[in-house]
């Protein structure tokens, strides 16, 4: 029984996506983070009603803030709360892991930018990417290899249709 109730479908965890930062940034390295949340930003996640592509990671105090994400409150939600969608959420991060993210965005020009949010079990996670911006030049090669790549998948499937 308890096997099949933890049995996810294929797809759902998953909150939100930050589509643009794989097409602008060359991720280095991928790293999971808890996120520290109200309860209505529970309530609006379980929803679906999250933005992350905006945001970006800043650090402050040797903490790890998640900035510019908007979590869209519900029309249900409480009405003595005070809801501010656009709050600066803290990054739930070990001690390793931000003294190495901190140093290497100060000596080596990276950026830490969320790549996902989503649920595991019932924590809500979000996945940052450890980023290096590409030049005009790399997103035009990106873009030439995907169609490549397009071409080679149909003339293989031209070739075993004909022969």
């Amino acid at each position: 029984m308890s096997k099949k109730n933890s049995k996810n479908k294929a797809g759902s965890s998953t909150i939100a996506l930050n589509r643009t930062a794989r097409h602008e940034y060359f991720i280095e390295e991928k790293i999971e983070a808890g996120l520290s949340l109200q309860g209505w930003e529970v309530k609006s996640l379980r929803a679906g009603k999250a933005n992350i592509s905006e945001a970006y990671v800043i650090f402050r105090d040797g903490e790890a803030y998640l900035f510019g994400s908007s979590f869209l409150p519900l029309q249900a939600a409480s009405s003595h709360v005070v809801c501010d969608p656009t709050r600066t959420r803290k990054l739930l991060l070990s001690r390793r892991e931000l003294d190495k993210l901190e140093s290497l965005i100060a000596r080596q020009g990276y950026t830490v930018v969320p790549l996902a949010l989503y649920w595991k079990q019932c924590w809500v996670k979000v996945e940052i990417g450890l980023v290096k911006g590409k030049k005009e030049h790399d997103k035009r090669e990106d873009t030439k290899a995907r169609e490549w790549d397009r071409e080679k998948a149909r003339i293989m499937k031209n070739k075993s249709r004909g022969g």
